[in-house]
């Protein structure tokens, strides 16, 4: 069961988000709010899992509730205001919902936060250890979003940390990782397909992705971008 709390300052935006979650067994609402005070005193007496989460509230907005938590649920922006994406990717939204929201982009949402909830619970046995010439990091999977060559070294782009070298190829670090949702999309890049929020092309050889936890985007080339339409079922890319 997933513990939710539904924080918006318009009534109606509530009550639309109720009936779409009712019609999903796995969902238990634990709090409704309207300003960011109240959101944070449903948070500490609810203790949920994720928030659905307003651009705008009273007496702030989403970003300034962030802030002001030290341990933040997992957030889905749910808006009227799509200018917002990049800033709510850049403090580790799950997913950025546009009103009114559809049920196959809600499910789609709901089961990326789950993925990302059970991947965080992993048993430590599978965590892989990343050394490199001046730290040893033991990651969850989940915690991964991208690798990228670069000579003998492997480039790991890690959530919440900086990012390391670690001596070995790509592609045996490939055969550690599980498929899915991590995709070889090139000789020489791996990407966590559950962190893909963004594709923008720039030109038939320039696309930029943006992965969740992952500051700058990351770019690809024409013959990567054709396996990520691929294997994706993208149109174009």
């Amino acid at each position: 069961m997933l513990r939710v709390v539904i924080a918006d300052d318009e009534p109606l935006a509530r009550r639309a988000m109720r009936r779409l979650l009712a019609a999903r067994p796995r969902i238990e609402i634990v709090g409704e709010a309207e300003s960011v005070s109240e959101t944070l005193e449903v948070i500490g007496r609810a203790r949920p899992d994720l928030i659905f989460l307003d651009i705008r509230l009273n007496g702030g907005d989403g970003f300034e509730l962030l802030a002001a938590m030290a341990n933040a649920p997992k957030v889905i922006f749910v808006t009227a205001y799509a200018e917002y994406a990049v800033e709510a990717f850049a403090v580790d939204a799950v997913d950025y919902l546009l009103k009114p929201v559809t049920p196959e982009r809600l499910d789609a949402a709901i089961d990326r936060v789950e993925r990302l909830l059970e991947a965080e619970t992993t048993k430590v046995g599978t965590t892989m250890e990343l050394r490199s010439s001046s730290r040893v990091v033991f990651a969850a999977p989940a915690d991964i979003v991208a690798v990228r060559a670069e000579g003998d070294f492997s480039h790991f782009f890690l959530a919440q940390q900086p990012s390391l070298m670690v001596l070995g190829s790509v592609g045996q670090f490939q055969a550690m990782l599980p498929s899915p949702p991590f995709f070889r999309i090139g000789r020489s890049i791996i990407i966590n397909r559950d962190r893909l929020r963004r594709v923008d092309t720039r030109s038939r050889d320039e696309v930029r992705l943006t992965l969740l936890g992952m500051a700058d985007p990351l770019i690809i080339g024409r013959a990567a971008a054709a396996r990520l339409r691929e294997a994706m079922g993208f149109r174009e890319v």
